[in-house]
């Protein structure tokens, strides 16, 4: 009897979708451990300086010693703090972070949640981990964590307009709502061809969104002491961290599915496809992506907070607008005359 349940339940669409979930968080979390390493290795060969190369061979094991270092480091609650929005916080943002990946396509076949409208399912999502970051000041009653939660969340409020602008071009491109969709639109032509000045919106907002250099205004070391996340230590700090570096990946892929075709070769080259497999293709290109965010950090100084605020709403914004009504009015040139 035990054994025919058993049967039942692997042959269960349900446990199908629960394993297909475990295998993301789990890739996702090898993917943070691997990028943390990847940034401190690019940053220290930029700057001429040694990187992690004590722990593994190559330093390879140094994201598992940080990560046990910081899983056995005892948690610090301070007295005056609100305890339940202080942990849950750290909780929420890295469940947000991981929530978002429900809906990225690997290929056309692998792909936990075929949304018909992913895309709006992104932006919801991705809404709610403002709320961690404002949970998380706000509950420290600390002055400086609270001011580093508010320049985070007027932050990513704002870029966040700018990204919604960008889906809304590529939605009307592809008349679809759907992430495979955007994919299957670029098989012949990547959308960073026609649509460049708006990829180039995006590379910048996704920067902004992220809390990345060099507009990481919120985590501004010498003006609010690590931000947000000053009162956060051990585990409750590794969530913010994880969940950070999660969006950083996230990000990355997302702009793989926008502007680079996906897990489409250059071209749709047919023979290229025979050698790689798609979902090779979507990782490479993802990888490329975030190498760029961290020769970005490496690069650039940081903003002060004001030119930041500037940039978006009197640069970015206007230029955005004006760029998705010119590429509107070409298509519908293009439908009437053609």
């Amino acid at each position: 009897m035990f054994n025919n349940y058993l049967i039942l339940l692997l042959d269960s669409s349900y446990f199908k979708i629960i394993l297909l979930a475990l295998v993301v968080i789990i890739f996702n979390l090898l993917s943070i451990a691997i990028t943390t390493l990847l940034e401190r290795k690019a940053m220290s060969s930029i700057q001429r300086r040694r990187g992690p190369n004590i722990v593994g061979f190559f330093g390879l094991l140094q994201p598992l010693a940080d990560g046990l270092k910081l899983l056995l480091k005892e948690i610090i609650i301070p007295s005056n703090s609100n305890v339940f929005i202080f942990l849950f916080s750290s909780i929420l943002t890295l469940f947000c972070s991981l929530l978002l990946w429900v809906v990225i396509p690997f290929s056309d076949s692998i792909l936990l949640i075929d949304l018909s409208y992913s895309s709006l399912y992104l932006l919801a999502v991705s809404s709610f981990s403002v709320y961690g970051i404002i949970f998380s000041g706000w509950s420290s009653n600390s002055k400086y964590a609270f001011l580093g939660g508010l320049r985070s969340a007027a932050q990513m409020i704002s870029y966040e307009v700018t990204i919604g602008l960008v889906y809304v071009s590529i939605i009307v491109m592809c008349d679809s709502f759907s992430f495979v969709d955007f994919v299957l639109c670029q098989e012949y032509v990547w959308f960073i061809f026609p649509l460049f000045p708006l990829y180039i919106i995006f590379f910048i907002s996704m920067l902004a969104e992220t809390n990345r250099a060099p507009f990481d205004l919120p985590e501004a070391e010498a003006e609010l002491v690590a931000g947000y996340n000053v009162e956060y230590s051990a585990i409750a700090f590794a969530l913010f961290f994880l969940g950070e570096y999660g969006n950083m990946i996230l990000m990355s892929i997302l702009n793989t599915i926008f502007f680079l075709g996906g897990w489409f070769p250059l071209f749709g080259i047919s023979l290229f496809n025979e050698i790689v497999d798609p979902y090779i293709w979507i990782a490479l290109k993802t990888s490329f992506n975030v190498f760029v965010f961290v020769w970005v950090r490496a690069s650039l100084p940081r903003y002060r907070y004001d030119q930041l605020m500037k940039f978006c709403w009197k640069v970015l914004l206007p230029v955005t607008l004006l760029l998705v009504f010119s590429f509107q009015f070409i298509l519908i040139y293009f439908e009437m005359f053609i």
